[in-house]
């Protein structure tokens, strides 16, 4: 996989990313080799197509966390619009697919998730400082599991 300071557009890369991770059963090279790393598949809000993203993750018990950081850029991801319009996704993790629901973490929930991912990626804070918005935290939980909760989905 090449660096991402290699290629310039982050839909290529996000693509390119996206072809070795499921070629390799979840492993990929490069920037990203060895981290924990998902396949979000997501609806597009305005298109209806399905969207791949790959995203970092970390888990909160059986929850997939992501952090909608987007580089520290202003504005939140394509991919967090897509799942705020419908929370209904595919998770890609290694060779396994499976549907999951989206929600949003709030408030202390949201602060202490932070706390948890910048001690394990001490750039969120930079992010954060840099977007001049609040990250949103978003967890993703297998759709099975998430029903005996009985909520829909994002809150």
């Amino acid at each position: 996989m090449p660096l991402r300071s290699e290629i310039t557009d982050p839909r290529e890369y996000n693509a390119a990313l996206a072809v070795e991770f499921r070629a390799n059963g979840g492993r990929v090279t490069g920037d990203f080799e060895g981290r924990p790393i998902l396949l979000l598949v997501s609806t597009g809000a305005r298109t209806g197509r399905p969207r791949v993203t790959p995203l970092l993750y970390t888990m909160d018990r059986d929850r997939f966390v992501v952090a909608a950081a987007n580089g520290g850029s202003v504005s939140h991801p394509a991919w967090y619009g897509n799942i705020t319009t419908n929370p209904v996704v595919t998770i890609e993790l290694g060779r396994e697919s499976f549907p999951a629901l989206a929600r949003v973490a709030r408030g202390q929930e949201r602060e202490r998730l932070f706390a948890e991912r910048r001690m394990v990626m001490p750039r969120i804070q930079e992010y954060q400082d840099a977007a001049g918005r609040c990250i949103p935290f978003v967890l993703f939980r297998r759709a099975s599991a998430h029903a005996d909760e009985g909520s829909p989905g994002i809150v």
